[in-house]
């Protein structure tokens, strides 16, 4: 019989004319099923190619799945591969055809070819379909006794899923022991590493319920194993060998020799071309020498050479994970390496990632007989077109010059980057010059002249500014025009979008101010009025701080202001020396790379607070009722991402912009409604003292020009929500997606809000109180998120809030959407003004 024709409806497979198509595709498989002309495989391949196609783009065609099962009655076994791939696929969403395809499954797994024998048991147990278990059990027993070792391999692997499918089936047949004996004696060292995979998989999983499994666990790590495993160990694949290393980095030899032993067996892996091995092999050298201090120092040695190479010879990304690795040394002990800094140079041809890391390497090998050559060549990369890489390179020499104790060729260094006309270059410098001056305020006369010369105009960066405003208020008596610079600064107060500089500008004039009376009294008040009218709570508790303290003693607010000034030994690391050990003992994984330990990336509760999307338990909808909570589940599927992840980069970028986006409103003519509100404030605190201020308070205000007369603050309309305000979960979802963000701010929650956040149920309460309604909520302690929603009470206007509360800083992320943007921000003050009660009576 001969082949038929091929359809021609169809001039592609990847374009289908309809369901005829997969008609016309049944019958021709049907007519070929029992065929044994001549080239039938070969019109099998072409039928099996357009099936496979129409599967991938999506097309249904499980109606041929008799038809295909069918034509897999042949020793070719690329049809097979085809036919096998066609089953698995389908199997996986229907169960019931799966029945289908144990029998002829079975059949090939007793094939006289060895290749169709692992090939079928491989598709039987991929299957995953709990309700076949019991067919898996006689093919993976005849598989583990199989004399090719392909389908052992392939056995091995498949008794792993098994215990994933069904741990009890896979306990009972008493598949671990069987691995174990195969691991010990087998001939293939591929069966060998499976083995050792998957009985520490499963004797790890069932460990915590057998104390048999814990032990045999345990046993993987007795000398016995460890020595025979390391016997044959150039037997083993490269990945194989990885495995074998990671177990033997466990193993705690009883004696100093048998740690020479290893290491001298050992010692050709760190010539492996392969950098994983050579990676591992390090981690056995590091852990084993832990205990003998002299030893440990030697490995140091003996290991740099390796790394290095790699370092040199990989493509960039292994570059890069070799670096993190050779880094983390480097950290423990930078005396080793110092040395060879010139390793660490940075190639024009590095990507940043790269380069960025050798730059923190430079940084932690400088020392008094390398200092110059590395700061010198890191004053090459600040005039680097690659801008990210020159404020690197120039933090760099910041950080070299705070760790060093003869600083005069660095300190000079830093000051020409300051009379580098680029704008970013003087950014950093400025940063730089205000760490040093804190540790080494000998250097403040040569640093004060440059700096003195800088216009506070061309400085936009906000921690540059606050850089520089420190200055000028902590050496105010050394620069002449500080203090007109200061006032210049404080006109300008409206401008300035960044709470960090408005809070220095703050300190800075108080500074000024005992250092240089009446040039800086008028600056003076005008900042403490424009403070304690701000919009952001840091900046407004701080005015408010200095306005009281010097009502109540201006001796004292110097003393606490201005203290003396006393050097900055140390500066506070960003890791501690624990997260830094833990990491080490973690040597040749992701941690290394990520530069924490494997439980702040794996376990959920480290995760961060908006990493919920596969935990909707944990999400709670929010009712007419703050009491009335239903269960999440109501939210549908497609809407789970809104409620439940957030980016990190936009929490970052929205915490970053604290008060940035807004302003508070108010007449800047007009010091006597400050000096009003202030007065309203220190009346409240101190009820006694009402309508009777000391003498010193009405000198204060006379001498800040707060002490007019002062005018009714104007009221502004408040803005009146509705207590009764409806919105569905997906109403909510659908808006948030498409409104753009209104207002994104911080808050201060009150020490009494803290104290009482026992629950997320009181807060929910308590807002609703306000007529602000929750609609989900989800976190821990200490990080908390939750969206609300609001209505106008004369119009369905809507205002949706993100907020997320930190208990531990006591502070609140705010996102605001609103269907009007132009009342966001009286929303916003109502929103801040409910939150700020919370746990107050």
């Amino acid at each position: 019989m001969a082949p038929p024709a091929q359809s021609q409806r169809s001039s592609s497979p990847s374009q289908p004319s309809g369901k005829s198509e997969v008609s016309d595709l049944k019958l021709q498989l049907r007519q070929l099923a029992g065929s044994r002309a001549p080239g039938v495989d070969d019109s099998k391949r072409e039928l099996f190619k357009k099936v496979i196609s129409y599967m991938t783009i999506g097309i249904d065609v499980s109606s041929l799945f008799g038809e295909m099962v069918m034509c897999s009655a042949t020793s070719d076994i690329v049809l097979k591969k085809m036919c096998y791939l066609y089953v698995g696929n389908y199997a996986k969403v229907n169960p019931d055809l799966a029945l289908l395809t144990i029998n002829f499954l079975q059949r090939d797994c007793h094939d006289e070819d060895p290749m169709i024998r692992g090939l079928a048991l491989r598709s039987l147990c991929s299957l995953r379909v709990a309700n076949l278990v019991e067919y898996l059990v006689g093919p993976l027993g005849s598989g583990l006794k199989d004399s090719n070792s392909y389908v052992r391999i392939v056995a091995v692997i498949g008794v792993l899923k098994l215990y994933h499918i069904s741990v009890s089936t896979c306990v009972d047949a008493d598949f671990p022991s069987i691995l174990k004996h195969l691991m010990l004696n087998d001939s293939d060292t591929q069966v060998v590493a499976n083995c050792l995979s998957a009985l520490q998989e499963i004797w790890s999983a069932e460990a915590s319920t057998s104390e048999e499994a814990s032990r045999e666990r345990e046993a993987l790590i007795s000398k016995p194993v460890i020595y025979y495993l390391l016997n044959r160990i150039k037997e083993f694949s490269e990945w194989a060998q990885c495995l074998v290393l990671e177990l033997v980095a466990k193993y705690m030899p009883l004696e100093s020799d048998e740690i020479f032993d290893i290491m001298n067996l050992l010692e050709d892996r760190l010539q492996h071309a392969n950098g994983a091995v050579v990676l591992a092999t390090i981690k056995v050298f590091l852990q084993l020498t832990l205990s003998l201090t002299d030893v440990h120092q030697q490995v140091y040695e003996r290991i740099k050479a390796p790394l290095l190479t790699l370092v040199s010879s990989g493509s960039p990304e292994q570059s890069y994970a070799v670096l993190s690795h050779l880094h983390i040394l480097v950290m423990r002990a930078p005396y080793i390496f110092s040395s060879d800094y010139k390793h660490f140079y940075c190639q024009y041809n590095e990507p940043y990632y790269v380069k960025r890391l050798k730059l923190e390497m430079l940084t932690a090998v400088a020392n008094e007989s390398n200092t110059y050559e590395i700061v010198t060549e890191l004053c090459e990369y600040a005039a680097n077109v690659d801008i990210p890489i020159a404020r690197e390179s120039i933090r760099a020499v910041g950080k070299i010059a705070l760790q060093q104790y003869d600083v005069n060729a660095i300190v000079d260094r830093l000051l020409q980057f300051l009379e580098m006309e680029k704008d970013y270059v003087t950014a950093e410098a400025l940063v730089l010059v205000k760490d040093l001056l804190r540790k080494y305020p000998q250097w403040s006369h040569d640093c004060i002249a440059v700096v003195g010369n800088i216009s506070s105009k061309n400085v936009q960066e906000p921690k540059a500014k606050a850089a520089l405003i420190w200055m000028l208020g902590e050496y105010s008596q050394d620069m002449q025009d500080a203090p007109y610079i200061l006032e210049s600064l404080v006109e300008n107060w409206d401008e300035e979008h960044s709470a960090e500089v408005r809070l220095h500008l703050l300190t800075a004039v108080m500074k000024c101010f005992f250092k240089r009376p009446p040039e800086t009294q008028n600056a003076l008040g005008a900042a403490l009025a424009a403070g304690i009218a701000d919009f952001h709570q840091d900046v407004h508790d701080r005015a408010l701080f200095y306005y009281r303290i010097l009502q109540y003693n201006v001796s004292v607010a110097e003393h606490v202001v201005n203290p003396p000034k006393q050097a900055v030994s140390v500066f506070a690391d960003t890791q501690s020396s624990e997260i830094k050990d833990r990491i080490f003992d973690e040597f040749n994984s992701l941690s290394v790379v990520y530069q924490k330990p494997s439980y702040m990336f794996t376990d959920k509760e480290h995760r961060g607070p908006f990493e919920f999307s596969d935990e909707l338990g944990n999400l709670s909808i929010g009712g007419e009722a703050a009491d009335n909570v239903v269960s999440a589940q109501r939210v549908e599927a497609n809407d789970k991402d809104l409620l439940l992840t957030t980016s990190e980069k936009e929490e970052t970028r929205g915490s970053s912009n604290n008060g940035t986006d807004y302003t508070a409103p108010y007449d800047s003519s007009s010091t006597s409604v400050f000096a009003s509100q202030t007065r309203m404030e220190l009346e409240i605190s101190n009820p006694t003292s009402a309508g009777h201020a000391p003498q010193a308070s009405l000198g204060i205000d006379d001498l800040l020009g707060l002490g007019l007369p002062a005018a009714p603050a104007p009221s502004s309309p408040q803005l009146k929500l509705s207590s009764k305000a409806v919105l569905d979960p997906s109403a909510f979802q659908q808006k948030w997606r498409q409104l753009p963000v209104a207002l994104s701010q911080e808050c201060s929650v009150s020490p009494q809000g803290v104290a009482a956040f026992t629950s997320p149920q009181a807060l929910l309460r308590h807002m609703q109180s306000h007529s602000i309604h929750c609609i989900a909520s989800g976190g821990q302690s200490p990080n908390f998120k939750f969206f609300f929603f609001a209505q106008k009470a004369e119009e369905t206007s809507n205002y949706l809030v993100e907020c997320v509360i930190n208990t531990s800083s006591a502070k609140a992320q705010i996102k605001i959407k609103a269907d009007d943007q132009s009342t966001s921000s009286a929303f916003s003050t109502v929103f801040q003004s409910a939150l700020s009660r919370f746990g107050i009576p």
